[in-house]
Formats: structure tokens, C-alpha cells, sequence
């Protein structure tokens, strides 16, 4: 008879129940202690909910040094594997928290493709708009200010996107408040100014994807730091373009000064800085994710990381595109493909990878607040 049949499931799926098993397991040896924050937090357990499990596999950057360590990995008999268990888990987290819930499993396994089908087919509808409307303005060479407006009113650009950007807040927003109640923390939590700052200290560094010091592993447990250092470029790329729009508003609104700018204007050069940032860093993420360990990957989930990796890359390498070949006959097709798929960035962010780095923030924080009750009460 066996005898697990008999066992009713404490949780609400299959993955839960075996991130479970594993806690309870590494709760009982404590090796990898010192590797990260997941089992410090894990040590303040003796049981696990839903939400906890939740918050430690958002709460763990997959440095795979765990695995390399663990004396019970495959193909022991205890079978722990808390790398692929916990990314798992946070995949299934991306749509339990997804909002609205009916698209909550839209990107999981094709996203690569309906992210670029949505990015081409709004591209095409755009240059079509600008085609029918006038071809030669489409492949016509335009220069000095307001030169992209030739193309596309600049209200009719600015109303959709400022529509995409609100649906993607909205949902983001949604996104939060799901997971911060399932794992079960007050609100006042995010008004504790220590434990967001340890946050933002320990995420802005990625303090907990160097394998305890020695460096993340990727195809073999010999450690490197390649994934934390594309994983920097990526984000602070990012950071750079979002500040490089943020500044070209402020020209635009308060300064009068439209777009395109000059080489040496501070939205081109931030832009610049951070388009080749999202060109190394995906690229690299890439790379580094094709080489991985197959015992490290949730393989189920590969497009939808692949889609996200993939959108970043070509929303930078079609900006650095079009400001290199603005002064030129391709600079209206090359718009309407950056918008297409910076509007598909935008609408297709809530429902995927994108959401690691907002809830792996949030885990930081409540990692920072308890590991401070715990220091004040010792």
C-alpha cells in the first residue's frame, strides 16, 4: 500500500507539495545556509504555507550553488532539487498573481510568439496607417525636430502608448497586492524605510546571485559570475532607456524641444548607453540560459523566458536602428517596428519574466524586515 496515497495534500498543487518536501528536508540538514537568503528565511519555518513557499521561490535568484552542493541532489534518492522546484514555483506564481486572471496563462509556454505577433502586427498596422495615408511620407527622408511626427501625430503616438503604459501599471499594480497578501504581509511593511533600503541595496547588487561568494553556476558547477554581470547590464539598461524617455518628456513639455536630438543630447546619450546594455545583456542571458544545466531550468517555461529576453533585445537593437538610419528612407518602417514592439513590451509585461524582478524585490523586503525582528529579538 502507498502510504503517501493516504496523505491528504496540504496544498494547492503538486509543485507546492514538493517545495515542501524539499524545505522540510533542507530544514533538517542546514548546509547551504550561508548561500543565500531562501534558507535563512526557510530556518524561521518550521512549517509552510502556500504563500510561504510562494515568497521563498521568488525570494531565490537560481544561482545553482545549492545544487552543486547538496548531498542529496539527483540521482540521490531524496532527489533535492531546490533550483528547478522553486523556479517552478515562481512560474506558476507569474500567473497566479496575473491580472485580469483570464489572461493569466496566455504567455506561459508560446509567449515568444504572441509577443512578436503582436509586436509586427502593430507595426504593420502603422505603417500601413502611414502608407495608405501618404506613401511617400512613409519612405521619404525627414530631419530636424518633429521629424518622427512626419510619420505619426505625436498625440495620436502619446495616447497609445500612454494607454498601454496605464493597462501595464494597472496590471503590475494587481500583480503586488495578490502576491503581497498571499504571503501574508501587512501593508505597513512597505512603509518601513530599513527594510526597503536593505531592499534595494541587496537587489540593485543582485547580493544573492553569487552563490554564497564563489560566483553563480550555469553549465557545470564550476562557479562564474557572467549571469549576475548580463543580469546588471540588463537591468541598468533598462533603467538608462526608461531614463532616457523621462528626460525627452521633459524636453518635449516643459523645454519645448522636440524629438529626434542631436547625438550629444542627454536623451540620446542615455538612450544610447542603455540600448547597448539591452543588446549584451539579453544576448547574454541567452547564451547563458541555451549552455544551463538542464537539472537548473523549469524547461516547461523556456519560451516564456526566451520571450521576454527576446523583447528587450529588439527593443533596443530597433532604437539603436533607428537613430543611426533616421536621416535616411528606412527611418519610417524602423519606427513603426520600434513602436510595435514597444507596445508589445508594454501589454505583455504583467504576464511574464518581467514580474521576477518586481516580486523578487518585494520578497527582499520582507526578508529585510524579518531578519531584522530576528536580530532585535536575539
Amino acid at each position: 500500500m502507498n502510504i503517501h496515497a493516504l496523505v491528504e495534500p496540504r496544498h494547492s498543487s503538486a509543485t507546492l507539495e514538493e517545495a515542501d518536501r524539499l524545505m522540510t528536508v533542507c530544514n533538517s540538514c542546514r548546509y547551504c545556509e550561508g548561500l543565500c537568503a531562501v534558507f535563512p528565511a526557510m530556518e524561521m519555518r518550521r512549517s509552510f504555507l502556500d504563500g510561504d513557499l510562494n515568497y521563498l521561490a521568488n525570494l531565490c535568484h537560481g544561482c545553482g550553488a545549492c545544487l552543486a552542493d547538496c548531498q542529496f541532489a539527483p540521482p540521490h534518492e531524496f532527489n533535492v532539487n531546490v533550483p528547478r522546484t522553486l523556479a517552478k514555483l515562481r512560474g506558476d506564481t507569474y500567473q497566479a498573481y496575473a491580472w485580469p486572471r483570464q489572461f493569466s496563462g496566455l504567455f506561459e509556454r508560446n509567449g515568444l510568439a504572441i509577443s512578436l505577433i503582436a509586436a509586427l502586427s502593430v507595426a504593420a498596422f502603422i505603417a500601413g496607417f502611414v502608407a495608405w495615408t501618404d506613401p511617400a511620407v512613409l519612405f521619404g527622408v525627414h530631419v530636424g525636430p518633429g521629424a518622427f511626427y512626419r510619420l505619426m501625430p505625436h498625440n495620436l503616438m502619446v495616447l497609445i502608448f500612454a494607454a498601454a503604459s496605464l493597462y501595464a501599471v494597472v496590471s503590475i499594480a494587481m500583480g503586488i497586492r495578490l502576491f503581497w497578501t498571499d504571503i501574508g504581509e501587512p501593508a505597513s511593511t512597505l512603509r518601513q524605510g530599513s527594510s526597503i533600503w536593505q531592499a534595494v541595496k541587496d537587489a540593485s547588487t543582485l547580493r544573492y546571485l553569487d552563490g554564497g561568494g564563489v560566483g553563480c553556476m550555469n553549465e557545470d558547477d564550476r562557479p562564474t559570475d557572467k549571469r549576475r554581470l548580463y543580469h546588471h547590464l540588463t537591468f541598468y539598461g533598462f533603467l538608462l532607456c526608461f531614463a532616457a524617455t523621462s528626460v525627452a518628456t521633459v524636453y518635449h513639455y516643459l523645454v519645448g524641444r522636440e524629438a529626434p536630438y542631436f547625438w550629444y543630447d542627454l536623451p540620446v546619450i542615455l538612450g544610447t548607453i542603455g540600448g547597448v546594455g539591452l543588446i549584451i545583456g539579453p544576448a547574454g542571458l541567452l547564451a547563458t540560459k541555451w549552455q544551463r544545466d538542464p537539472l537548473l531550468l523549469d524547461q516547461s517555461r523556456m519560451g516564456m523566458d526566451v520571450a521576454f529576453l527576446v523583447m528587450l533585445f529588439l527593443t533596443s537593437a530597433t532604437g539603436l536602428l533607428l537613430l543611426f538610419l533616421r536621416a535616411t528612407p528606412a527611418m519610417g518602417l524602423l519606427l513603426a517596428v520600434h513602436l510595435g514592439v514597444v507596445f508589445s513590451l508594454f501589454i505583455t509585461m504583467p504576464y511574464g519574466k518581467f514580474m521576477h524582478g518586481i516580486y523578487r524585490f518585494l520578497a527582499l523586503v520582507r526578508y529585510a524586515k524579518e531578519r531584522h525582528q530576528m536580530e532585535a529579538g536575539s
